[in-house]
């Protein structure tokens, strides 16, 4: 581990490389925010890939490769007579002040969801701040990680379940709207209905605090393995998947399934 002194010190050094690059490179120097966009959004995938990973030295690794992306913004703001790095942090440090007036000022909290309650209430104060609750959440973000913002913010200003487990009537009450609407084979209202199913089953990870997206990783590489056992069995055994019943599959699935559990 490095001191303070040490940190500060090799946060120069990377700034004064940025510097260098950008003069005498000809790939960094041809870079701008659109090229880096999509290069960002991959690091970002390959540092969460790392996390679920529990790879330390990927997360470490992953984490260089992102705080490159922040000073290359900030490099290219900074050429640009916009901002530079030293107004990316001091912009951060004073956000984080202001919105922790529990740690920086009088302000008395009782836990973690009136901290939630502050900060969503004292965006919507601040100068350059949202102008709504759910304003600020980025349209681009995929589809479960909306659902999951979008109800956490709900909740940051008391828009909740007065008890976590009335969630279930509305699960059970979206699925059951689903299967009238399969009857009649309206696929248009099928697609809604299913929609509000998922949004119910991510409401319902929330009140038990289960993060969904993890969640549903963790049964995609379970799937994965899964299947990757039964391929490999039947090609051992020269055996097509084309030609075996389900039945037939069905055993070395749960073959695989024994397996994890004795690990």
């Amino acid at each position: 581990m490095t001191t303070k002194s040490e940190k500060l010190e090799a946060f120069e050094k990377i700034l004064a490389i940025m510097d260098e690059l950008r003069t005498k490179c000809p790939w960094d120097r041809e870079q701008t925010n659109e090229t880096l966009r999509t290069l960002t959004i991959e690091e970002t995938f390959e540092l969460s890939e790392a996390v679920l990973s529990k790879d330390d030295n990927a997360i470490k690794k992953e984490l260089g490769d992102l705080f490159l992306h922040l000073i290359f913004y900030s490099k290219i703001g900074e050429e640009q007579s916009k901002f530079d790095i030293g107004d990316v942090i001091n912009s951060l440090a004073e956000k984080l002040i202001y919105r922790h007036p529990h740690v920086f000022g009088e302000t008395k909290v009782a836990g973690t969801e009136d901290v939630i309650q502050n900060w969503e209430e004292l965006k919507l104060k601040e100068k350059d701040g949202n102008t709504s609750v759910l304003s600020g959440i980025p349209k681009s973000l995929s589809a479960i990680i909306k659902a999951v913002r979008i109800q956490h913010k709900a909740r940051g200003v008391g828009f909740d379940w007065e008890e976590k487990e009335q969630v279930w009537e509305k699960v059970h009450e979206e699925i059951t709207e689903l299967q009238e609407e399969v009857k009649k084979n309206d696929k248009d209202k099928m697609e809604a209905e299913f929609g509000d199913i998922l949004f119910a089953l991510i409401n319902t990870a929330r009140l038990y605090d289960i993060n969904p997206e993890d969640a549903l990783e963790r049964t995609n590489r379970k799937f994965i393995n899964r299947f990757n056992y039964l391929e490999s069995q039947t090609i051992k055994k020269g055996i097509s998947l084309k030609n075996m019943t389900l039945a037939e599959m069905d055993v070395y699935w749960e073959e695989a399934k024994r397996i994890e559990k004795n690990k």
